[in-house]
């Protein structure tokens, strides 16, 4: 007789928790690496349940997951998608979309946005055939300047997308101010920023829409993933257009005739009647997730609040630990009125430190510390941004800083104090001409 899904799940559980072990810390072989999963038995039994469903496609796992998503993001509506960067070309499409009426953006409307971030927040302007304009951001939040806000706005000046910096929130004051009084729709990607609040409140409720990712490296995994928040019923009903191949039906996978309609109404100039499920009336996309990914998702959002209670813990413990070293680093700080939710630590060497930003990563990787750049550094020193058109406000000399000496090390949950401790020893190391503690195999 085969075995019962319970016996098979309670069988997965137990294989799970001995083959994931996450290893302590080994002084003589450290790794710290910048991001990573951190996930129990509980996610690996739901991907094995829904597996053994065979439901391939989304489903009702992913209603489920959208529904707590929503609800824990403090919005109405939550729409899964396969990755953080479909969450903003969805988000940007829609707002493009004629159901929006004289307010839908049209080619050649600018929308603000800042350079030293990454390229998804920005590509669907240009996809969408609209004008970026750059602003410099302020150090050492690393989110747009807000005294920059007014200059940006021209006769064009539509909308304003930009990210919470390494889950640090941009002032959302000065940015949602700026929105209400020349009539500018934001979108707020919060891709790096799920579980931050600004003024007590989460972000990602500001705006017209909000995108979340997924990816292993954020602050919970579905593998691949992200999802696009929205309050209002119609920028949700746009953004399940735009992710559902820009299908005007709505009708749920394996469902037929919702409204009733389905072969009693005429579209444009096709036949009288045709069929409501192959109607297109916008230029969409499948941009879908699976059933699979969502149920590892909904036993992620379980843990979202340790998580992002050892985020900020793991961040206070490397901002304490390295503040003597501020007068060779900018060390980061949370925006005023904001209460972050950290992706990672960024480190800024100070142009007179006497030292490079190069000299001081090799260090921390020979010390088996991880580092990442700031991302794209300034989008517009990148070679696939050299023929697009913006416009710049200002200078961009904080980006360019940024992009030449910036870097970030980990806050993750999946390190722990030993962890924090050897980034800090290490660069406490360097500034004093130390040699790193190399890793027993280097």
């Amino acid at each position: 007789m085969a075995p019962s899904a319970d016996q098979i799940l309670a069988l997965v559980a137990e294989y799970a928790a001995e083959r994931h072990q996450r290893p302590a810390f080994d002084p003589a072989n450290p790794s710290v690496p910048v991001s990573g999963k951190v996930f129990g038995p509980e996610e690996v039994v739901e991907l094995v349940r829904t597996s053994l469903d065979f439901w391939l496609t989304s489903g009702p796992e992913t209603k489920r997951f959208e529904r707590e998503l929503a609800r824990k993001a403090g919005l109405r509506h939550a729409l899964m998608v396969n990755s953080g960067s479909s969450a903003n070309l969805a988000a940007v499409t829609a707002l493009t979309s004629p159901m929006l009426g004289e307010r839908a953006l049209q080619p050649g409307d600018e929308v603000i946005t800042v350079a030293a971030g990454f390229p998804t927040t920005v590509n669907p302007l240009v996809q969408n055939g609209l004008v970026p304009v750059f602003v410099d951001v302020e150090l050492p939040t690393y989110n747009i300047d807000p005294a920059l806000l007014e200059a940006a706005v021209s006769d064009r000046t539509r909308a304003v997308v930009i990210a919470h910096t390494l889950g640090n929130p941009f002032d959302l004051g000065a940015v949602t101010d700026l929105c209400r009084r020349h009539g500018l729709m934001l979108i707020e990607d919060c891709c790096d920023a799920l579980g931050a609040t600004y003024d007590g409140r989460p972000v990602g409720t500001f705006g017209e829409l909000a995108t979340l990712s997924f990816y292993p490296a954020h602050h919970i995994t579905t593998g691949e993933g992200g999802a696009v928040l929205a309050n209002r019923g119609i920028m949700k009903r746009i953004v399940e257009i735009v992710r559902d191949w820009g299908r005007d039906c709505w009708c749920d996978p394996g469902c037929d005739n919702t409204c009733g309609k389905r072969f009693s109404q005429r579209f444009g100039s096709l036949p009288e009647g045709y069929d409501h499920k192959y109607v297109y009336s916008h230029l969409g996309y499948n941009l879908k997730a699976t059933d699979m990914q969502a149920a590892v998702g909904h036993a992620q959002l379980a843990r979202l609040d340790e998580f992002v209670a050892a985020r900020r813990a793991n961040h206070a413990y490397l901002r304490d630990a390295l503040a003597d070293l501020e007068d060779v680093l900018i060390l980061p700080e949370p925006t005023p009125g904001s209460d972050p939710s950290w992706f990672g630590f960024a480190v800024t060497v100070r142009p007179d430190a006497g030292f490079g930003r190069r000299a001081l990563v090799d260090h921390l990787e020979a010390a088996g510390i991880a580092t990442r750049l700031l991302f794209a550094g300034n989008l517009l020193r990148q070679p696939a941004y050299a023929d697009v058109e913006h416009r710049v406000v200002g200078t961009l000399d904080r980006t360019d800083l940024v992009a030449a000496n910036t870097f970030w090390v980990g806050c993750y949950p999946g390190l722990g104090e030993a962890h924090l401790e050897h980034v800090a020893d290490e660069l406490t190391r360097f500034r004093a001409g130390a040699r790193p503690l190399l890793r027993a195999a280097a």
